[in-house]
């Protein structure tokens, strides 16, 4: 079972880098809940591939930084009908 584990928090590790997707999105690509998302990025794959984990890391770190913008489009286009 925890080969299981490991091998999606890669997985899901390696789709954020190369895309640069939101937690939101990669659990939607891969069936998942955000929740596990955040659970495999933060805690388990820090134990089993430390290298990914920070480059995890640094993604996740920049879409936090970026979301009150997004937050702000959204809104936007909410209102504007887009």
């Amino acid at each position: 079972m925890k080969e299981c584990l490991c091998k999606r928090a890669c997985e899901v590790a390696v789709y954020m880098i190369e895309t640069g997707a939101t937690v939101r999105a990669a659990a939607k690509h891969f069936g998942i809940s955000k929740s596990t998302v955040h659970k495999d990025l933060s805690y388990r794959l820090k134990q089993y591939n430390y290298a990914l984990y920070v480059q995890a890391r640094q993604v996740l770190d920049l879409n936090k930084q970026e979301r009150h913008i997004r937050g702000g489009m959204a809104t936007r286009r909410k209102y504007k009908g887009e």
